[in-house]
């Protein structure tokens, strides 16, 4: 009640397959797999809870955003988990990570910093000190 989760999705809605070369911003909602390669920003719409899975083979150069993210692959740049991140034994990434919950398997790097993000509590109830009397 206090600060909304969302679930990973399930599911993969779209593919960047491996092949393939991205010049540009990518922005999707739902679950996105990236097999390929993005030169640019990748990002969940803010409103939806997205899911973006980095396969081994796969590269970002640019700066990732989404709810959920599982890297196995490289990215350049700062990564943005608004609330979970799985960073598997084959990642990479150079960059800043900010997270609200972090996974890291051995093997995984990350040169940069690992920032913790606390769930922002909106509309909830404020502790106050109990006077002594």
């Amino acid at each position: 009640m206090f600060n909304k989760t969302s679930k990973p999705q399930n599911r993969i809605d779209s593919l960047i397959g491996a092949t393939t070369r991205i010049e540009g911003n990518v922005v999707f909602s739902g679950g996105l797999r990236v097999d390929g390669m993005v030169r640019g920003s990748v990002s969940a719409l803010t409103d939806q809870p997205g899911t973006l899975v980095v396969s081994a083979d796969a590269r970002i150069d640019g700066e990732v955003q989404a709810a959920h993210i599982v890297v196995d692959g490289t990215i350049h740049g700062p990564v943005h988990a608004t609330e979970s991140l799985e960073l598997q034994a084959g990642s990479r990434v150079k960059g800043d990570v900010y997270y609200k919950s972090i996974e890291i398997h051995q093997g995984a790097v990350v040169e940069g910093r690992l920032v913790y993000h606390e769930a922002e509590i909106k509309g909830g109830v404020e502790l106050k000190l109990a006077s002594s009397s």
